[in-house]
């Protein structure tokens, strides 16, 4: 498989894995921490949607799954598969309980990147292009435009039905 149409399918995947995730356990509806509600406020005062500025800020501020899908990636990479994302999906667990993080977002992103990962590797894609996916997905988030993602990220939560109540 070409190595470029390889990532750039990793980081559909990887993005699609983690968005749906994050969102379908609640991110966008409330901040988990205070740091997660600074950042949406911050987000929204300069253009974007309150609830992808709390999706944005909880990803920062704890292992949801935008971490776990990386992390099981990489560990997948270092370990193989199935056995570097169940240990990454372990780490993940233990790092939630450890922020104090009430779901378990992340510790589903390393269990199903493994499973996905393991599907692709059917197809020849290796885990090293989903961990360069994954980088790539990641910075689509936080890296590119706060507003603009935040906006699609609030979208999302729309049709999602996981819109925030807060004001």
């Amino acid at each position: 498989m070409n190595e470029l149409v390889g990532v750039a399918a990793a980081a559909a995947i990887s993005w699609l894995n983690f968005v749906v995730i994050d969102t379908w356990m609640g991110l966008p509806e409330k901040p988990g921490v205070r740091g997660a509600d600074y950042i949406g406020r911050d987000i929204e005062k300069r253009g974007g949607d309150l609830a992808g500025g709390f999706f944005q800020g909880n990803i920062v501020c704890s292992p949801d799954a935008s971490a776990g899908t990386l992390l099981g990636a990489i560990g997948c990479y270092l370990m193989g598969v199935p056995e570097g994302g169940l240990v990454a999906a372990l780490l993940v667990f233990i790092g939630n309980r450890l922020c104090a993080d009430p779901g378990y977002a992340g510790t589903l992103g390393a269990l199903s990147i493994t499973v996905i990962i393991a599907l692709a590797s059917l197809a020849g894609m290796s885990p090293g292009l989903f961990v360069a996916g994954m980088v790539i997905a990641i910075t689509t988030i936080q890296g590119v435009s706060h507003s603009r993602s935040s906006r699609l990220l609030g979208a999302i939560a729309r049709r999602m039905d996981r819109y925030t109540d807060l004001k």
